[in-house]
């Protein structure tokens, strides 16, 4: 039976880890020849062990516009296009408006801005008519966070140029759509709550309708769809996945 990617080629940025690894692995069982970015070669390495199947691990900075570059060359030389965009890298950190620095918002900004928005406009020399991109964005796009300002304001506006870009590409037939998730259990929060990661988790966990925090799994399941040709008639929806807790 054909998985409902199959033949597809598709890349992951941010793809080592979290959300990203999760996505990787669900479009390699669904049939697609995947490429995944991450910074850490380390990290990527591991991944690609992982994964197994048809996978390519370019090693990216997804600011570094010469990066991106090379990670599209690599995609053109080695499949010819691309289908599906899975745009997932992105950072996280606190930091409330008193304690903003300059290394702050740049490191913030750069990544889930400027990253988001050099990824999806490189990308088009390889986009394939009728490609899908999925742009990863949060609930902190409109459910505000103390301390997390600026990387809620990075999320609104990646969110917003989804809107923007499915306008833009609507002669290629590209779709551009959205995921919000809530707090997903990754590695990433670990990093960014440090000793309370668990107990943070648990907490938010507990105040879900659905009792638990996302796994990356769950984000991944809706980036598949997205991705599928089930979705071919789904354009600038952002679908959010917490569980409900937007709603409580």
């Amino acid at each position: 039976m054909a998985g409902r990617l199959n033949g597809k080629v598709a890349l992951v940025t941010g793809g080592s880890s979290g959300i990203g690894l999760a996505t990787a692995k669900r479009f390699i069982a669904e049939g697609a020849t995947v490429y995944i970015t991450g910074r850490k070669q380390e990290a990527l390495d591991a991944a690609v062990r992982s994964i197994g199947g048809n996978i390519t691990a370019v090693k990216a900075d997804s600011s570094n516009v010469a990066d991106l570059d090379r990670v599209y060359s690599t995609i053109k030389n080695k499949s010819g296009h691309l289908d599906v965009l899975f745009v997932n890298a992105g950072i996280a950190a606190f930091a409330p408006l008193p304690g903003v620095t300059d290394e702050h918002f740049d490191s913030i900004v750069n990544t889930n801005l400027k990253g988001v928005v050099f990824t999806v406009k490189q990308a088009l020399s390889v986009l394939a008519p009728g490609a899908s991109i999925i742009i990863n964005s949060s609930t902190a796009a409109f459910k505000p966070m103390a301390a997390f300002g600026i990387y809620s304001a990075t999320k609104a506006a990646v969110a917003q140029l989804a809107r923007v870009w499915l306008l833009e590409l609507k002669e290629q037939k590209i779709r551009v759509n959205v995921v919000s998730p809530g707090m997903v259990d990754t590695p990433a929060i670990d990093g960014l709550a440090g000793e309370q990661a668990a107990g943070m988790k648990a907490h938010v966990g507990s105040l879900n309708p659905l009792g638990r925090i996302a796994s990356p799994n769950d984000i991944a399941s809706v980036a598949l769809f997205l991705g599928s040709d089930d979705a071919e008639y789904v354009n600038g929806v952002d679908i959010v996945v917490d569980g409900g807790a937007n709603l409580v």
